[in-house]
C-alpha cells in the first residue's frame, strides 16, 4: 500500500448544499448530473477521490464507462487508479437488508470497469479497487467483504462449463483479484474501539495497510457535538497506536461537513480543521464545501488540504481516556434528553427541508432514523437544518454538562479539543434569542402545529435556555448574532417562524432558504 498514492480530498454526494449548482437539472443532483459531478471534483475543484455512493440511494454502476466516454482528454492525462481515485460505498448487508444485494450488483462492476479501462488505456488498469463498508462494527465484517470478491467474483474464472470449458476461457478472467474494504466506523461503542476492529481485519487478511474512515457527522446526531469530537480523537489516537505495534500502515479518512456540528472543515478557514485533526490522512469535501463557497476559495482550500494532509501524528489519548469517556458520557445523556423532547419541532421544520439528492429511508442507529420515544428522526442534515432555522444550533444542545465535569475531565476536553471555544463561538452567532422567546410565548400553537404538548415545548426550552447559560458562563462565550451576516440570518430564520406558525408554508420554505444560504449550508 506504500506505493501508492493515498488521496487527501474525497468529493462525496452529502446533500448538504444549499445552492445547487448551475450544471444540475432541478433541485436535486441524481442520475447523469453526478456523473458530471465527478468530472467537475476532478478537474475543476483539484478533488483527487470520488465516493461513488450506493447507500441510501440509487447509482449508476456504469460509472467508469460513462467517465472515459464522456470524458476522454482528461482521463488519457488522469488515470483513474492511479491519479484520480473512485471508491465505492456500499449498504452494510447486515443492517439494510432490503438493499444487500446491492452488495453484489455493485462488486461485480469492478471487474467490467477494469475491463473497459484496460481497453481504454491499452494496458492492464485497475479503475476501481477499494469500497467502503458503513457501520463497520467488526473486522469480522471486512474479511466477508474482501472474501466474497475473491472467491464469489474472481473465484467464478475458474468454474468448469459443460465439463470442458473454464469461465476464463469463455468471458475473460477477472480483475483485480482483490479489493480493499475500508472501514466505516460510526457508533460510539466501535469508535472507542476501532484499533480492535482494525486488528482483526489486518491478522485475517494478511495486509499491510488499511484505509479507516471515520464517521463525525453521524455520531454528533446520535450523542452531541462535544462527544462526536472526543470519540473522533480516542479513535485517531487507538489507531496510531496500532500502527506503532504492528507496523501496519493505517491511513484515516474522516467524514466532516462544514459546521462545527458535523466537523467544522469550511472552504474559509481549512487551516482550522488542520489544527484540530492531526493524523487525518484524507476528508470529505460534501456538497455545501464545494457548492455553497466561492470557486476561486474552493480550489484554494482543496490545495491547502491536498498539500497539509496529515498534519502530523495523532494525539495520544492514553492516560486519559477514563476522563474522556466520563465527560462524553454527560454530554451524551443531556444532549439525548433534549433531542426527545425537541424532536416533533425538528421533525416538522426538517420536513421543510429541500432534498439535495434521490435518497432512500437509511436503517440503524438513533442517526438512521430510529424511533426514539415514538418518534422518527430525520438525518443528520435536515436535523441540523431544522435547529439552525429554529435559531436553536446543534452545537448547543445538551452543553450545560459543562457544569457538571471534574477537573481531570475539563482538562482533558481542554487537550483534546483544542477548538471547543471557537465552535460554540461560530454557532453562537446563530443563536435566535428572538426565536426562542417566540416559540415560548406561542408554545400552545408550537405544540398543536407539530403535534406535541405545550408543556413539552415549554420544558424543552428550559432545557435549551440552561445550555446556553452554561456556554456563556463556562467558556466566557456571548451568544446571538454578531455582525452583518449574523444579523441577517436572526432576521431570515425570524421570519420563517413566524410564517410557519401563521401556516404560511411558502413563505417559511423561502425564509429557510434565505437563512441557508447565508450560513452556506443547510445543515
Amino acid at each position: 500500500m506504500d506505493s501508492r498514492k493515498i488521496p487527501k480530498t474525497m468529493s462525496t454526494q452529502h446533500p448538504d448544499n444549499a445552492t445547487v449548482p448551475p450544471w444540475a437539472d432541478g433541485e436535486a443532483i441524481q442520475e447523469e448530473a453526478e456523473l458530471h459531478e465527478a468530472f467537475h471534483a476532478y478537474r475543476e475543484l483539484g478533488c483527487n477521490e470520488v465516493m461513488w455512493d450506493s447507500e441510501g440511494k440509487d447509482v449508476d454502476t456504469n460509472v467508469v464507462r460513462k467517465l472515459l466516454s464522456n470524458y476522454p482528454d482528461y482521463f488519457r492525462e488522469h488515470v483513474i487508479g492511479e491519479d484520480v481515485f473512485l471508491t465505492y460505498r456500499i449498504p452494510n448487508p447486515q443492517i439494510e437488508t432490503a438493499e444487500r444485494k446491492i452488495v453484489t450488483e455493485t462488486l461485480q462492476t469492478i471487474p467490467l470497469s477494469a475491463d473497459v479501462a484496460g481497453v481504454f488505456y491499452n494496458r492492464t488498469s485497475t479503475p476501481v479497487f477499494e469500497v467502503i463498508l458503513p457501520f463497520t462494527t467488526s473486522g469480522k465484517e471486512l474479511v466477508y467483504l474482501h472474501e466474497y470478491y475473491h472467491r464469489a467474483i474472481v473465484g467464478v474464472e475458474d468454474m468448469v462449463l459443460d465439463g470442458s470449458t473454464r469461465v476464463r476461457d469463455w468471458i475473460g478472467t477477472f480483475h483485480p483479484k482483490k479489493i480493499a474494504p475500508i472501514p466505516l466506523i460510526e457508533d460510539s461503542d466501535s469508535l472507542l474501539n476501532a484499533d480492535s476492529i482494525v486488528r482483526g481485519y489486518l491478522s485475517a487478511a494478511k495486509v499491510t495497510g488499511v484505509r479507516v474512515f471515520i464517521a463525525r457527522s453521524d455520531p454528533a446526531l446520535n450523542y452531541g457535538m462535544v462527544p462526536a469530537v472526543l470519540l473522533s480523537k480516542v479513535a485517531l489516537s487507538r489507531l496510531g497506536s496500532l500502527e506503532e505495534e504492528t507496523g501496519a500502515r493505517i491511513y484515516p479518512i474522516m467524514g466532516v461537513g462544514t459546521m462545527p456540528f458535523r466537523g467544522h472543515l469550511s472552504p474559509e478557514d481549512p487551516g482550522r480543521f488542520l489544527e484540530e485533526y492531526r493524523g487525518v490522512y484524507t476528508v470529505t469535501t460534501q456538497s455545501a464545501f464545494r457548492y455553497d463557497h466561492p470557486a476561486a476559495v474552493v480550489k484554494a482550500a482543496i490545495s491547502t488540504l491536498n498539500s497539509g494532509l496529515p498534519s502530523g501524528r495523532p494525539v495520544s489519548t492514553e492516560g486519559v481516556e477514563p476522563h474522556l469517556k466520563s465527560a462524553m458520557a454527560g454530554f451524551t445523556r443531556a444532549y439525548q434528553t433534549r433531542v426527545e423532547e425537541l424532536a416533533p419541532l425538528i421533525t416538522a421544520v426538517a420536513s421543510l427541508v429541500p432534498r439535495r439528492r434521490a435518497r432512500k429511508l437509511h436503517i440503524g442507529l438513533f442517526g438512521y432514523g430510529r424511533s426514539v420515544k415514538g418518534v422518527s428522526m430525520p438525518r443528520a442534515i435536515p436535523f441540523a437544518a431544522a435547529l439552525y432555522t429554529l435559531g436553536i444550533p446543534p452545537e448547543l444542545l445538551g452543553a450545560e454538562a459543562m457544569k457538571g465535569l471534574t477537573k481531570p475531565e475539563w482538562d482533558a476536553l481542554g487537550a483534546h479539543y483544542l477548538k471547543m471555544k471557537d465552535d460554540f463561538g461560530f454557532a453562537g452567532g446563530l443563536v435566535s434569542w428572538e426565536n426562542i422567546n417566540l416559540l415560548a410565548d406561542r408554545r400552545t400553537d408550537v405544540a398543536k402545529a407539530v403535534g406535541t404538548k405545550a408543556e413539552t415545548v415549554k420544558s424543552s426550552l428550559g432545557m435549551v435556555m440552561s445550555d446556553l447559560s452554561a456556554v456563556e458562563e463556562s467558556l466566557s462565550v456571548r451568544l446571538g448574532p454578531t455582525g452583518g451576516r449574523f444579523k441577517k440570518h436572526e432576521n431570515f430564520v425570524n421570519n420563517f417562524l413566524i410564517s410557519y406558525l401563521e401556516g404560511e408554508e411558502a413563505e417559511a420554505r423561502a425564509a429557510l432558504m434565505e437563512a441557508a444560504e447565508l450560513r452556506r449550508c443547510l445543515g
